[in-house]
C-alpha cells in the first residue's frame, strides 16, 4: 500500500527584523519532515498570523505533496479571495509544501520546477544606503556597497513625497542621483524606487529627468490600484516601468501585462501566491517579453524561494536582496549566500529550499511592533549605518 503522509501541525516563529517581523511558518508532517515558509507582511504582522491560524486548521490531516489541490481548494473555499494578508498566508504554506516535497525526495525545490536554468542570478542592492543624508553620503555609500561586489543599487529618493512633487523636491532627487552615478560610473545599474508615490503628471515628469541617469526602471511610479495611470505612465516615459510587488495572484498580472503596463514585472513569492504562482506569472510575462524580478527585501525563506525559482525560470532577471540587515540575520538560520565578483547570486542546490532554522536564535529576538513610515518621514532615515552590517554575503567566483 502506498504511504501517505499528512500533516499533523502548523505553527509559526515571529523575529524582530528592526524594519519588520519576519513571520517563518513551520509544517509538520508526521514523518518527521518540516518544511518552512515565510509569511512576513510589514506592519500586518498579527494580522498574517490570524490567517495562518484558520489555515492551520484547514490543513491538519492532508497529504503535503498535493500542493496544486489543497492551495486551489483553500483559496476557493475562502470566501474572502485575494489581498495581502490572505494571500500571504497561503504563499506562506505553499512554499512550505514546496519545501516538503523537496525534502522528502532528497532533491532542491528548482528540480521539482523543471530543473536549473541557470547557477546564478543577478542581484541588485537594496538597503545599502541606510544612514545616508546628503548626495555625498549616498554616493560613499554607494562606492562602499561596490567593492563588496554588488553591480546593482536601488533605493528611493523622494523621502516622504506624497502624489506631487515641486521643482525644488525635484532638483535635490536628481543630484542625488547624480552623486550616486558619478560614485558608481556607467557599469553600476541603477533602480529608482518610486514606492507608489506620485500621480500621473508627476511621474511622468520625474521620468523624463531621470532618464539622464539611465536607470533600469522607475519603480511603482504611482499608487498600485490604478492600473489606467501606470499605463498612461508607462506610454510617456522613457524609462523603462517596474511593477507589481503589491499585487497578488495572476489576476493581479494578467491585466497589466495584456495593456503593456510594464517591462519588468515584480511578484513576491511571499504574497502573490507562492513559488507555482510565481512560476506562472514569469511565465504570462515571457508570452510580452517583459522581464521577471521579484520583490524581495525580506528574510531567508523569502530569499530562499525566490532563489530557487531564479535556478529554473527563464525570464528571471534580478533579484532582489537587501545589502545590509540586522546583525542577527545569520544568527537566526543557515542562511549563507554567496555573492560572485561580477554581482551575481549563486543558488543554493541544498535539499528543499535549503534552510534551517535556530529556535535559540529566534528566540532572542521576540516580536516588537513596527509601524510602516513611508509619508510620515524619509524612507532612508530608519537607523543609523552603524547600527546595521552586511549581513551574510560571502565573496565567490
Amino acid at each position: 500500500m502506498t504511504r501517505q503522509m499528512k500533516i499533523i501541525s502548523v505553527d509559526t516563529l515571529v523575529v524582530d527584523f528592526y524594519r519588520t517581523n519576519l513571520v517563518i511558518v513551520r509544517v509538520h508532517t508526521d514523518e518527521g519532515i518540516v518544511g518552512l515558509g515565510e509569511a512576513t507582511l510589514e506592519g500586518k504582522e498579527r494580522a498574517v498570523l490570524g490567517a495562518i491560524a484558520e489555515v492551520a486548521e484547514a490543513v491538519v490531516g492532508l497529504d503535503p505533496t498535493k500542493i496544486s489541490k489543497t492551495l486551489y481548494e483553500l483559496a476557493r473555499d475562502w470566501y474572502w479571495r485575494g489581498g495581502p494578508v490572505v494571500m500571504t498566508a497561503l504563499s506562506s504554506l505553499e512554499m512550505a509544501l514546496w519545501d516538503i516535497s523537496a525534502r522528502d525526495l532528497g532533491v532542491p525545490v528548482s528540480r521539482l520546477l523543471g530543473g536549473v536554468t541557470r547557477d546564478r542570478v543577478r542581484a541588485y542592492a537594496n538597503g545599502w544606503f541606510s544612514g545616508a543624508v546628503t548626495p555625498e553620503d549616498y554616493a560613499a555609500a554607494a562606492r562602499k556597497t561596490v567593492e563588496t561586489g554588488f553591480r546593482g543599487l536601488k533605493w528611493d529618493p523622494f523621502e516622504n513625497y506624497d502624489l506631487t512633487i515641486t521643482t525644488r523636491q525635484l532638483d535635490r532627487v536628481l543630484a542625488q542621483i547624480d552623486a550616486v552615478r558619478g560614485a558608481v560610473g556607467r557599469e553600476v545599474e541603477l533602480f529608482i524606487e518610486g514606492h507608489g508615490r506620485f500621480d500621473v503628471r508627476h511621474a511622468i515628469k520625474i521620468a523624463k529627468e531621470i532618464a539622464q541617469f539611465d536607470p533600469v526602471w522607475f519603480e511603482e511610479p504611482c499608487p498600485p490600484d490604478n492600473l489606467d495611470a501606470l499605463v498612461d505612465i508607462r506610454r510617456a516615459s522613457p524609462v523603462p516601468i517596474a511593477a507589481g510587488e503589491r499585487w497578488y495572484g495572476r489576476q493581479g498580472f494578467a491585466p497589466a501585462l495584456a495593456r503593456q503596463a510594464v517591462d519588468f514585472v515584480q511578484p513576491d513569492v511571499t504574497h502573490a501566491g507562492g513559488i507555482a504562482e510565481l512560476a506562472f506569472i514569469s511565465t504570462l510575462a515571457s508570452t510580452s517579453y517583459v522581464g521577471f524580478a521579484p520583490h524581495n527585501p525580506s528574510g531567508p525563506l523569502s530569499t530562499a524561494a525566490t532563489l530557487q525559482l531564479g535556478a529554473t525560470l527563464p525570464n528571471f532577471r534580478y533579484l532582489e536582496i537587501m545589502a545590509t540587515d540586522v546583525p542577527w540575520r545569520p544568527e537566526i538560520t543557515n542562511e549563507r549566500l554567496v555573492l560572485t565578483d561580477d554581482g551575481d547570486l549563486l543558488i543554493p542546490t541544498g535539499i528543499g529550499l535549503g534552510i534551517e532554522v535556530d529556535l535559540d536564535a529566534i528566540e532572542r529576538h521576540p516580536f516588537t511592533p513596527h509601524p510602516m513610515r513611508m509619508f510620515r518621514d524619509a524612507v532612508y532615515d530608519i537607523r543609523p549605518r552603524d547600527e546595521r552590517s552586511f549581513f551574510n554575503l560571502e565573496s565567490g567566483s
